[in-house]
């Protein structure tokens, strides 16, 4: 019995090499997923998945790991990238659902609900990182995908530019905290903002660091964040109970949705109880 031809990744292809060889092998439709604020302790996760069309009409100038380029860089590149692409979607989940149901299950979670919104079904799907099981379709999950292939990549800037639109946004809302500035890391100046001010409705309660100035670091991380607002709160900005649209700053064609209203589920304790150092993004 002969065995299948190996699929050759072509390295002079650089972040194309990986999509071009599937391509080859019969999977046109090659989805990338990543996200952008797993390590914040305020602020929503963003999870993002993006199809580029096949050969020339595929290549995006600039095209790289979100957190290599610069700001303007990055918007650039989000530009071109919804100009592109065959299909792009994004799901944000708001900070009091990566308390009630954990980081880890919300990473994934989103991921997948960013993946089904796509309006062309992809063929094989690579992921940043972390593997997604149960898509219905073949996947690979690639270490540093967000720097080896391009979709990825694709899907790395779309979660990273909606996110910091949307921390700006907040930004306005709670400006005491800096988030236009840090976006929700952990930064000494954060650090700072946290002790003096106390956490607000954007802030991850389930983190170690928000719930020590909360006064509720001896309570389950699932339980810290409180049951009532406070005197004269501020809306959260991603107050919602069901999945519905959220229109953004240069957002075109594509998906761009709260995920919300799912029943808890048991999950790892991937970034719970713990204060998540932040990145340079």
């Amino acid at each position: 019995m002969l065995a299948p031809p190996r699929t050759v990744v072509r390295r002079e292809a650089g972040i194309y090499a990986l999509e071009q060889a599937l391509q080859r092998r019969g999977f046109e439709y090659v989805a990338g997923a990543d996200e952008a604020g797993r390590g914040a302790c305020a602020g929503p996760l963003v999870a993002a998945a993006a199809i580029l069309p096949a050969g020339r009409r595929g290549e995006v100038p600039g095209l790289a790991d979100s957190k290599l380029l610069t700001a303007a860089a990055r918007e650039r590149v989000y530009g071109e990238v919804v100009a592109r692409a065959l299909a792009w979607s994004v799901m944000i989940i708001p900070p009091a659902e990566v308390d009630a149901r954990g980081l880890h299950v919300c990473n994934l979670s989103a991921m997948r609900r960013a993946l089904a919104s796509l309006t062309v079904r992809p063929e094989y799907v690579l992921t940043d990182g972390f593997p997604l099981d149960g898509l219905g379709v073949p996947g690979l999950a690639v270490w540093k995908g967000d720097r080896v292939a391009a979709c990825v990549a694709a899907a790395s800037v779309l979660a990273k530019v909606t996110r910091d639109r949307l921390m700006v946004e907040l930004d306005e809302k709670f400006p005491e905290y800096g988030f236009a500035v840090h976006k929700g890391y952990i930064t000494d100046e954060h650090s700072a903002a946290l002790v003096k001010h106390g956490p607000c409705a954007e802030h991850r309660f389930s983190y170690v660091n928000v719930a020590a100035v909360s006064g509720r670091r001896d309570v389950p991380p699932r339980a810290r964040r409180p049951a009532t607002p406070p005197a004269d709160p501020v809306p959260s900005l991603f107050d919602v109970s069901v999945t519905e649209p959220l229109l953004l700053p240069g957002a075109a064609e594509g998906t761009v949705g709260v995920a919300s209203g799912e029943q808890p589920q048991p999950s790892p304790s991937v970034g719970e109880d713990e204060a998540m150092e932040g990145e340079t993004r």
